[in-house]
């Protein structure tokens, strides 16, 4: 092993000829960096991984299926040996030596001209981290360094322009919301919160940040979008960064188009974050699957808000019903008599609902029913909201469960 450090550097490999010798899973772990660095990359190898053979037909890599061969390295400016054969990658660092050409080992780094770091990438950053060959303490401070980054407990001095970022809190659960979500969240100077938002995601924000609350209660008072529109767009205007944070996904029945236009007709740029929506995931949640083999083929997303019967319905209710496959009520349960009714219309009055209430906190509820009794069991379990309500045949695969521990 060499007693001096590695020499750390980034190389630009964008329309440079790189050859990754062997197909198997180290391969695999490398090739979606290297495509992406815009190499021109030639994987040689007798055989691929399914995963290796999806990057070569979606045209990252030029597969050449055989074994290497003296003269494959012509033209290249690096190259990784990842076969499973020690005398072959011995071979294959050998010849890349005699021709300058730096090359990473991958069965015995330290015999190899370079070494592949831990890497990762966080808000235009690229991480590596190089431990003298022990992988697991560059892999794990890696990852203790993406984590500070990720929840600002470690702060890269970057300073966030201002704008506005929409982004979904997912459905409850702190720990569901995405890795940029998190991100943006942590750089906002000003948060706009739905009621439905994570609230211990608040808790974590630092003291200076204003926190404004939505208060789209269902049923209840609401501040009006004007409001918010008006919020988002006199922050930003104010060279501040705004995080509009949403429970579920901003795009799903939660007027983040609105916002959106609202924010593009002043000229403040925005950024989506999509998030966990509620109608999927809260379902998953409480062992039950939308769409299941055999079971069903479509899945609709239905807004509760107002009745089948109501003019301003855009619902198709009696289509709906007559649809075999999973219906997703989101804020129906004051309604949920008046939908299943219409729902009866074409679908039998012993078909399976599921009515989850609070899903992903730790307030979760579960109510197994049918469209028959639906009226009744919301009102025998006081239901409230926010609940899911999911009708359909899915909503019953749950009871074919053994016990789960």
């Amino acid at each position: 092993m060499h007693g001096e450090q590695h020499y750390l550097v980034g190389l630009d490999l964008a329309g440079r000829r790189v050859v990754v010798v062997g197909g198997g899973t180290v391969a695999q772990r490398r090739l979606p960096r290297l495509v992406a660095s815009g190499a021109l990359v030639e994987v040689v190898s007798p055989e691929v991984t399914p995963a290796v053979q999806g990057i070569v037909d979606a045209g990252g890599a030029v597969w050449h299926a055989r074994r290497y061969a003296p003269g494959d390295l012509d033209g290249a400016w690096y190259v990784l040996a990842c076969t499973s054969d020690a005398a072959v990658n011995a071979r294959i660092t050998a010849d890349a030596t005699e021709q300058r050409v730096f090359c990473v080992r991958a069965d015995v780094a330290v015999k190899g001209t370079a070494v592949t770091p831990a890497v990762g990438e966080h808000d235009g950053l690229l991480l590596g981290v190089l431990a003298g060959g022990q992988h697991k303490r560059s892999a794990a401070v890696r990852d203790g360094l993406l984590a500070a980054l990720r929840d600002g407990s470690l702060s890269d001095q970057h300073d966030q322009p201002a704008g506005v970022a929409l982004v979904g809190g997912g459905p409850g659960d702190p720990e569901l919301i995405t890795v940029r979500g998190r991100r943006l969240l942590a750089r906002a100077d000003v948060v706009v919160a739905d009621r439905l938002a994570p609230q211990e995601l608040l808790d974590e924000l630092p003291p200076h940040v204003e926190v404004v609350d939505a208060a789209k209660i269902p049923y209840g008072r609401a501040a009006t979008q004007d409001f918010i529109n008006t919020t988002l767009v006199e922050n930003a205007k104010a060279g501040k960064f705004v995080v509009r944070l949403k429970g579920g996904d901003p795009y799903v029945f939660g007027r983040g188009f609105e916002e959106l236009i609202a924010c593009a007709e002043a000229g403040v740029p925005v950024t989506v974050v999509p998030g966990v929506t509620s109608a999927f995931g809260v379902p998953a949640l409480a062992d039950v699957p939308v769409t299941h083999r055999g079971v069903a083929h479509e899945v609709v997303v239905v807004s509760g808000h107002v009745a089948p019967d109501d003019e301003r319905s855009l619902v198709d209710w009696d289509a709906l019903a007559r649809l075999r496959g999973t219906v997703v009520i989101l804020m129906g349960v004051e309604r949920a008599g008046a939908f299943a009714a219409a729902l009866r219309g074409g679908r039998p009055g012993g078909t399976p609902v599921s009515v989850i209430q609070e899903g992903s906190t730790r307030a979760q509820r579960v109510v197994r029913s049918t469209l028959d009794a639906l009226a009744a069991d919301v009102v025998a379990h006081e239901i409230r909201p926010p609940a899911i309500i999911v009708v359909g045949p899915v909503a019953g695969l749950a009871r074919e469960l053994p016990c789960r521990p």
